[in-house]
């Protein structure tokens, strides 16, 4: 069975095409776009097997939104101060950011799990210390930390990344054992392997260490994010009044059509009757809180998890070579400047400004009454990885 929500490019559509020759069920949410083998926005439902690259190389990436006790007001007078100390306390970027805060979580239990002996034991310790020094550090990309305001004028808190470093690598090196490869560092090689797809059986060993893998992967990305939404609200001078929190690039085992199926979720997020889920726009679109309900079952009971793309990296901000401009691109930082005026901006490259986005109105509009919206979050503080292109 295949559902599609929105409108999408021939190329996503062939990809989720082909992945339907290997599930069950498939289904593309409104933000669907390419990715590697399924694409994002999409779900695939199978018996008894997993897809690696259909969870995707950020394994349990996700968000986490805390309401806080705080009036929009008691903030509004010191949000350039609160951007500033929000940026130089989160750590943000690419490679081995440490999290370097006295109260970092390092002693975390999830580092004494038994789950680490199905990771091959030459990498072991080498991926549990990486794991450990980077627990609550936002990565960059299109990974943030946000602060809104909802319809009440009460402040939210609200986070999107994974499981760092270490799911990166897991999922690659998962990727490779299924392919008769060893455990390895990533190479131009390892990289193009993620566009072939693999199944694991889960009754198999190498299918059981995965699941295992990915399952405490999903255990360490919600305590990175609780982590850093949690500090935040302790640096805004706030008190937590509620979490909602959920996992978009996953595997679950849920019942679909009368059995139970291992449901992949790349880039979509669980909408369940009753389940709520956060869902971000753009650095200068509104998110939302919204609540899963009864719905077609074609749709795997799945949502959003963004806007979703219309502009690549590269198309966005232009080829840079060596900090020099060498094609230029569709974005420019007055138009990014323009489409977030009166929102306070700490890093975010080109490749992430909002013109490269869909409106999250639209994408929420053509998944129908599936879900409600229970919030809708006014950005004020939106902190990424600092730009890696200059304003000229």
């Amino acid at each position: 069975m295949v559902k599609i929500l929105g409108q999408h490019d021939e190329k996503t559509l062939q990809q989720l095409l082909a992945v339907a020759e290997r599930a069950e069920h498939v289904a593309l949410m409104a933000d669907g776009h390419m990715g590697y083998v399924m694409p994002i926005g999409g779900v695939a439902a199978y018996r008894d097997r997993v897809s690696p690259i259909g969870v995707g190389v950020d394994i349990a990436c996700g968000n986490a939104a805390i309401r806080t006790d705080l009036p929009v007001e008691a903030i509004r007078p010191h949000l350039e101060e609160l951007a500033d100390g929000i940026a130089s306390t989160i750590s943000f970027g690419m490679g081995r950011p440490t999290n370097t805060e006295r109260d970092a979580p390092t002693d975390h239990p999830l580092f004494d799990s038994a789950a680490w002996d199905a990771i091959p034991a030459e990498v072991r310790e080498d991926l549990r210390g990486r794991a450990r020094s980077q627990l609550g550090t936002v990565g960059g990309g299109n990974h943030y930390v946000d602060v809104f305001s909802d319809e009440s004028d009460a402040v939210w808190v609200g986070v999107h990344f994974g499981s760092r470093g270490f799911g990166f690598i897991a999922a690659h090196g998962f990727v490779a054992l299924a392919q008769g490869a060893e455990w390895r560092s990533l190479t131009p090689q390892r990289a193009a392997n993620m566009n072939a797809e693999v199944l694991l059986d889960l009754d198999t060993p190498l299918g059981d260490a995965y699941w295992t893998t990915m399952s405490l992967a999903g255990e360490y990305a919600y305590a990175g994010r609780e982590w850093v939404a949690r500090k935040v609200v302790e640096l805004l001078g706030g008190s937590e009044l509620e979490l909602v929190h959920n996992h978009h690039n996953f595997a679950w085992k849920e019942r679909h059509h009368g059995e139970e199926l291992v449901v992949v979720r790349k880039g979509a997020t669980p909408a369940h009757e009753g389940q709520y889920g956060f869902v971000g726009g753009s650095m200068g679109d509104k998110s939302v809180i919204l609540r899963g309900r009864p719905t077609d079952p074609a749709m795997l009971e799945s949502t959003v998890h963004g806007a979703g793309r219309v502009m690549g990296r590269m198309q966005a901000k232009g080829k840079w070579r060596k900090g020099r401009l060498v094609r230029h691109g569709r974005v420019t930082h007055e138009m990014m400047r323009e489409a977030t005026r009166g929102v306070v901006l700490r890093g975010g490259d080109l490749d992430e400004a909002p013109q490269v986005y869909r409106r999250l109105d639209d994408v929420l509009a053509a998944q129908g009454d599936s879900i409600e919206v229970v919030h809708e979050l006014t950005p004020l503080i939106v902190c990424m990885a600092p730009s890696r292109t200059r304003d000229p």
